[in-house]
């Protein structure tokens, strides 16, 4: 690609002067009147074939003349044809363009999209440079929830509805306090009044290690006596001897079901216990029977709470995609588990915020049960900002440019 600049006392002779410099393939990006007549920005990729002439029947468009007295009007971005030679266009009258040949469409097509990322791009970096220059607190506020992983919309948010006139450490309490209170918790809800909850999520994300931390910390208050477990995972090897050992140790009764479509009227059975806890099967979400889960599921959604267990270390995008798939379940709550493996929070809280799926305990290891604690909303907050201090984490300004190139009316 290579972009240049004309300037002509008129546009017809610019165009012209493009036309030879370029050739035909040549694209009008811009015009503006300067002192010497007329200034037009054009580009063409040099490594592409002269695009064909049309047939002398080819509609044409006319490019309006550079009026002396009001600043050059931007220029169609069309390929500059030369005219076809059975019927020249006078030489005082403006310069005719006509469309390229169906053939030379998609290297045209594609030639308008890079020029316009090219462009976008552009405008993004003066936008950017103009926040940056107008409000350094907002800017640099964005730069910092960018560090530690925020998504994009819900730093827009924050900057947005920042006080008047704050200085930079009051913008940070006044956005960590923000994100606090974005991310609804439970508390430790299961703890007195106990519940029948399903322990669902993608594989390998900690379902049933999260479920032995929830029946030893009540076995340890209210003992085990009305404690049921219910092992339905009889897709991984090992998962329902897991929960076996678990009740044999804790003294709590355990119930293997056949079929995880069992589970329906399986539940009916253990009404009389405070506290089920059920293992489900690790779930591939292109897993054929995952939607027949999902399924059974929703059929006693008004017998048990769905609990999505998530893993802190996993990509946003791929979160979103869980908290999507997982809609037909209903859940109730989310746990979040593997913290100490993250090297970030922020994408995982943002995922939760945009959901609207309130978290209830988190779990950062693996002993039983005290590497869980119900979620409180500061200390995920302030954790989110440690992890981004301990590894150094750093947004620069080309990802700065093209997050927030068109918040730039933030604070106007």
């Amino acid at each position: 690609m290579r972009i240049i600049v004309q300037v002509a006392p008129n546009t017809r002779l610019a165009l012209r002067g493009i036309r030879e410099r370029l050739g035909e393939n040549a694209v009008i990006l811009s015009s503006r009147r300067v002192p010497e007549g007329v200034e037009v920005t054009a580009g063409a990729d040099l490594s592409e074939a002269s695009v064909p002439e049309m047939a002398p029947a080819a509609a044409a468009v006319t490019l309006p003349p550079v009026s002396a007295a009001a600043p050059a009007p931007i220029l169609p971005a069309v390929p500059v044809i030369a005219p076809a030679v059975a019927a020249p266009a006078p030489p005082a009258a403006p310069l005719a363009l006509r469309a390229a040949p169906a053939g030379a469409g998609d290297a045209v097509g594609q030639e308008l999209k890079s020029l316009r990322c090219m462009l976008e791009t552009q405008l993004a970096q003066l936008a950017w440079s103009d926040l940056t220059r107008r409000l350094p607190v907002h800017a640099e506020l964005l730069r910092e929830l960018t560090e530690i992983g925020l998504a994009r919309d819900l730093a827009e948010r924050i900057a947005e509805q920042l006080p008047e006139g704050s200085d930079l450490a009051h913008a940070r309490r006044f956005a960590f306090t923000a994100l606090a209170q974005y991310l609804p918790v439970t508390g430790e809800r299961w703890a007195e009044g106990g519940g029948c909850l399903a322990f669902v999520g993608a594989t390998g994300v900690g379902k049933t290690t999260s479920l032995a931390k929830i029946a030893v910390r009540w076995a340890l208050r209210q003992g085990a006596r009305e404690l049921a477990l219910v092992a339905a995972d009889s897709t991984r090897i090992g998962a329902q001897d897991e929960v076996r050992a678990l009740g044999q140790l804790l003294g709590a009764a355990v119930y293997v079901p056949e079929r995880f479509a069992e589970l329906p009227a399986l539940l009916t059975q253990l009404s009389d216990f405070r506290l089920v806890l059920i293992d489900t099967p690790g779930a591939s979400l292109r897993d054929p029977k995952f939607s027949a889960r999902l399924a059974v599921l929703s059929s006693c959604a008004s017998q048990l709470e769905s609990v999505l267990v998530l893993s802190a270390n996993t990509q946003a995008a791929a979160l979103d995609e869980v908290l999507r798939r997982f809609e037909p379940a209903h859940p109730a709550c989310a746990l979040l588990t593997k913290l100490d493996e993250a090297a970030s929070l922020g994408g995982s809280l943002s995922a939760l915020i945009r959901a609207q799926l309130p978290l209830s305990y988190v779990s950062d290891g693996q002993r039983v049960p005290e590497d869980l604690r119900p979620a409180r909303t500061l200390d995920l907050v302030s954790r989110a900002v440690a992890l981004a201090r301990e590894n150094s984490a750093s947004a620069d300004e080309d990802l700065l440019r093209r997050r927030f190139g068109k918040v730039s009316h933030v604070g106007t």
